[in-house]
């Protein structure tokens, strides 16, 4: 079962035609939406005082546009573990898992919206699941900011699922490098349509403000190493063919020297990510525009992720 759709059972209405991506982070909403032309337009909501409730309230006050919305949490909004899959019968799992994490997240078990995901089994036969929490009351004021807009709030997903939807469906494993404007780069290994891998880094959300210098003192080399990190656990431990490629969505004037430096540090090749046409210069809003298509990419419960 995928978050999306497990999420969706809270608030899922009637299907509209025009798809409205919406990706909270620390300091803004960024919104994606498809006008009846065809034509896409961006807009961004400050976030003032950590305030987030009244960015959405004040897209959903302006909106003028009937269309399903797909919700990205900021990374502060939700945790991620990875536990035993319990032996418990299926439609008992989730009521176990509360009470197997609640000594791993800072959410109260009663507080506790949560869905799991089965990843690739690892090198033993080990079975382990993924789990993604959020609060409970949380997501109702969510619902609720969003219950009088002609938006019908549709999904609700993380900044993983957001980025993972822009890779293009292929049978080769792709690493993604990825980050929202101000927030922790995260790291995809995406295969199938599927996340395979993903790892949020941390001491990276800076990154826009370090010239060309101070990203060579140390912050690619770092970088760097992740990525290597990332690939063998992939290849090692989950048993799976080597990466083919590295794409590189980073919302920053330095992207492309940070791209030429990380080539040098690997043998794979490493690219920018290379936006559909309608979305080039857009990867600050890559995460609104990787909502948008959660939808049409979703894979439901066949999902696979794993986190080391």
């Amino acid at each position: 079962m995928s978050l999306t759709s497990k999420f969706s059972k809270l608030f899922r209405g009637k299907k509209v035609a025009h798809q409205v991506g919406l990706a909270f982070r620390h300091d803004a909403l960024a919104v994606c939406y498809a006008t009846d032309q065809g034509d896409y337009h961006y807009h961004q909501f400050p976030v003032t005082n950590g305030d987030q409730l009244a960015a959405l309230e004040q897209f959903a006050s302006e909106g003028k546009l009937s269309a399903e919305g797909h919700l990205v949490l900021a990374p502060a909004q939700y945790q991620i573990v990875q536990v035993d899959k319990p032996n418990v019968p299926t439609d008992e799992i989730l009521s176990a898992l509360k009470w197997q994490i609640k000594d791993l997240v800072t959410i109260p078990p009663e507080e506790m919206i949560l869905d799991y995901f089965s990843g690739p089994t690892l090198s033993g036969g080990a079975e382990k699941i993924n789990v993604v929490v959020s609060t409970k009351s949380a997501l109702q004021a969510i619902v609720e900011k969003m219950s009088g807009s002609i938006v019908e709030l549709t999904t609700i997903s993380t900044e993983e699922f957001a980025f993972a939807s822009l890779v293009p469906f292929q049978e080769h494993a792709v690493l993604l490098v990825c980050q929202q404007p101000n927030e922790e780069v995260v790291i995809l290994i995406v295969k199938h349509g599927r996340i395979f891998f993903h790892r949020r880094l941390r001491g990276y959300a800076q990154l826009a403000s370090k010239t060309m210098e101070e990203l060579s003192f140390g912050a690619i080399d770092s970088l760097s190493l992740e990525i290597q990190r990332s690939s063998d656990y992939f290849e090692r431990q989950l048993k799976q063919a080597p990466i083919k490629e590295i794409q590189v969505i980073l919302p920053i004037k330095t992207q492309n020297y940070i791209v030429t430096k990380l080539a040098e540090n690997t043998n794979t090749p490493v690219n920018a990510f290379v936006f559909s046409e309608q979305h080039q210069d857009k990867a600050m809003y890559a995460a609104a525009i990787g909502a948008s298509q959660l939808a049409s990419s979703q894979t439901s419960s066949e999902e696979q992720v794993t986190h080391d």
